[in-house]
């Protein structure tokens, strides 16, 4: 059965989600999703599909729908629940080339993870390990492995807190909450 292309993933792709069971007989899989909405996986939209330990697979969304906390979708030419069993456990990919363009001053988790982050003064205080979604606003998990590796600091992703996102030069300038001086 053919049902993917051969060509080569793209310089830059982003990891959007994992294929985490089939579901149903006719081909479609359960996505965890690692992206905010739905959009990334519109009819049409090319993935690539890497199984683990194996090339990564270019495949063409049919559809997608929410389904509870996941994400049910198929693929064009994935057929049976056989064919999308094979898929199981692989992790997707997008072209970084095809994500939409953010409103100013908004950055995808991925190019904040692994920012430095520094007080306006200069003051190291680590680099961005994560980024927790909450109902308000996001919050970054900021760790420095270099002096304390098991502490973190929690900042609120605010335009009080954050002054400064420099992508370029790798680091994220802040204003420590009130409270949060004292343990930094």
């Amino acid at each position: 059965m053919k049902f993917s292309s051969k060509i080569s993933p793209p310089a830059e792709t982003i990891l959007i989600g994992k294929i985490i069971a089939a579901h149903g007989i006719k081909g479609a899989v359960r996505i965890l999703s690692y992206a905010e909405s739905l959009d990334l996986f519109t009819s049409g939209t090319p993935l690539w599909v890497q199984p683990e330990g194996a090339a990564a697979i270019a495949h063409s969304v049919a559809w997608a729908q929410a389904h509870g906390k996941r994400v049910r979708m198929a693929f064009k030419g994935v057929d049976d629940r056989d064919a999308a069993e094979a898929l199981v456990g692989a992790s997707l990919f997008i072209d970084r080339a095809l994500l939409p363009d953010l409103e100013a001053d908004t950055y995808y988790w991925f190019e904040l993870i692994g920012l430095e982050v520094e007080e306006m003064n200069g003051r190291r205080l680590g680099e961005i390990e994560a980024v927790l979604p909450t109902g308000s606003n996001d919050v970054y998990v900021v760790k420095d492995r270099r002096r304390a590796p098991e502490r973190e600091l929690l900042l609120p992703a605010l335009a009080t807190v954050v002054q400064e996102v420099d992508l370029a030069g790798g680091v994220m300038r802040v204003v420590l909450p009130e409270g949060l001086e004292d343990d930094a």
